[in-house]
């Protein structure tokens, strides 16, 4: 039981009221790079100029947000997923908002595939996943981003199966699944490395990022060297946040240590320091613990 996500949540998109109103602009290329990697296009280009110029309506609802309000009919809202227009807007909103775009579409975007995943009951298929990893060679990630954004879409992406690696694999598919969660780990240690501008991490999107690291390794990702880094840079924010967590944020760490450790990631002082830190909140919160949340720490414990 303790390889599922059961009893875990990861959906900070709610409405437009939870953000502030991006503004500003930036430019726009072919190939998108950060770092040393690049997400190349493919011959699917935009249907919507990014250059065209539009009226930002915050009132209006974006496709994404549309989805996130729907019921959910496999076939029917799979395609509803894969639709190009869905990209191009969120390419448009990236470009005309520039440097102040804080991802929030985005991760209204990635929420909506994990929605269709946990309906379904179900990760994405091999065959789905493909499809889908055509318009995320067009989904690209910022260091504006906020907090919020980056855990929800790490998280979202992760739980719906988008980084799990299938044997064997399209070297396109392949290519921009790698490029992509680059991407959101190194913008995850630009924000955690920023120690003036770390007002808005949080114990929720802390707990959501390490259970996703912990699922992408169990799920047979590589531990690269940025994914090992983003664990490290992690690890001291947890600590800062030790006492914002809440009985499912406690289980949900514990659990994502002991897999991460099961899986390769070394015994360092600092996992032990985040292990002391989370043992004592078992005691305090264990008349709040639901069954899930109880086989994961049972089972982080015997790891």
């Amino acid at each position: 039981m303790h390889r599922t996500s059961a009893g875990i949540s990861g959906q900070y998109a709610r409405s437009d009221k939870d953000y502030h109103q991006p503004d500003g602009h930036a430019t726009s290329s072919r190939r998108v790079q950060y770092r040393q990697n690049t997400v190349r296009k493919w011959d699917n280009p935009p249907r919507t100029t990014p250059g065209r110029k539009e009226c930002y309506h915050s009132s209006g609802v974006c496709p994404s947000q549309h989805l996130q309000s729907r019921s959910v009919n496999p076939a029917q809202d799979f395609n509803a997923l894969i639709k190009p227009e869905l990209m191009d807007d969120l390419v448009n909103k990236s470009y005309r908002f520039g440097h102040r775009y804080d991802g929030r579409h985005h991760g209204l975007y990635a929420s909506s595939i994990k929605k269709y995943t946990s309906a379904a009951k179900r990760p994405l298929s091999q065959a789905e996943q493909g499809q889908l990893i055509r318009l995320l060679q067009n989904f690209t990630v910022t260091r504006s981003w906020s907090w919020r954004s980056l855990s929800t879409t790490l998280h979202a992406l992760t739980s719906a199966g988008v980084f799990t690696p299938h044997r064997p694999m399209d070297e396109r598919v392949k290519h921009t699944q790698a490029a992509l969660l680059s991407m959101l780990l190194n913008t995850i240690i630009f924000k955690c490395n920023r120690k003036a501008e770390t007002w808005d991490i949080d114990a929720r999107g802390i707990a959501n990022l390490l259970w996703a690291m912990a699922k992408l390794v169990d799920n047979g990702q590589e531990r690269t060297p940025e994914f090992k880094e983003a664990v490290a840079v992690l690890l001291p924010h947890m600590n800062a946040q030790r006492d914002q967590f809440i009985p499912q944020h406690t289980s949900n760490l514990l659990w994502a240590i002991a897999k991460l450790v099961d899986n390769g990631q070394k015994w360092t002082p600092e996992l032990k320091e985040a292990v002391a830190v989370l043992l004592p909140h078992i005691n305090v919160q264990k008349d709040q613990f639901i069954p899930q949340g109880i086989v994961n720490l049972l089972w982080a414990m015997a790891k």
